[in-house]
């Protein structure tokens, strides 16, 4: 579906905003004055940012069957998103009858310069990811691009032999250099 809206959607388990959307006119919403005159439209409202990361979080915990679950958060982008997602999932387990043990760590992942792929990845952060070995492991990612860098780290981790490997992204673009990669939960594609 790479760039085209002719294309029948893939909706799977994310919300597919096409090429043609205009977007929600700005008198419908509040927003800094600071952003007066550089925004032209509303692409995706916060409530429904909200919700959707909500329903991701339900549909982590059906996925990983209420187990305790490792988070690898992967930064700078995916700190609010991780952020928001962790507390949804908290408040699942403490609506549960079974508590779930939560814990996260933040990575960095180089595998860019100047917008171009290194053929090699360096994760930097992160205690000794051997710590991973028969954990359920989540993976918090903001954008998914071309799927390159996730399958690098995906590889990395798969090393050290964890129970599980999942992995959640708020966004997924549509490119033309993406190898196809598609995280197990994602708010859209962009």
């Amino acid at each position: 579906m790479a760039g085209s809206s002719e294309a029948a959607p893939d909706h799977g388990r994310g919300i597919v905003i096409m090429d043609d959307w205009p977007g929600y006119n700005l008198n419908l919403f509040t927003y800094p004055q600071h952003y007066y005159g550089d925004l032209e439209y509303v692409l995706i409202p916060h409530g429904i940012i909200v919700d959707r990361i909500e329903r991701l979080a339900k549909d982590i915990m059906k996925d990983i069957g209420y187990c305790d679950i490792m988070v690898l958060c992967v930064l700078k982008g995916g700190y609010k998103f991780c952020a928001d997602l962790v507390e949804h999932l908290k408040n699942i387990s403490r609506n549960s009858d079974r508590f779930i043990s939560m814990k996260v760590d933040f990575i960095r992942i180089k595998s860019y310069r100047n917008d171009q792929f290194m053929g090699e990845m360096q994760i930097i952060g992160g205690y000794d990811l051997s710590t991973l070995a028969g954990k359920n492991v989540l993976i918090v990612e903001d954008v998914v691009g071309t799927g390159r860098t996730m399958k690098a780290l995906l590889s990395s981790i798969e090393k050290y032999k964890p129970n599980m490997i999942k992995v959640a992204s708020l966004l997924v673009k549509r490119t033309p250099r993406s190898n196809g990669y598609r995280p197990d939960s994602h708010m859209r594609d962009q």
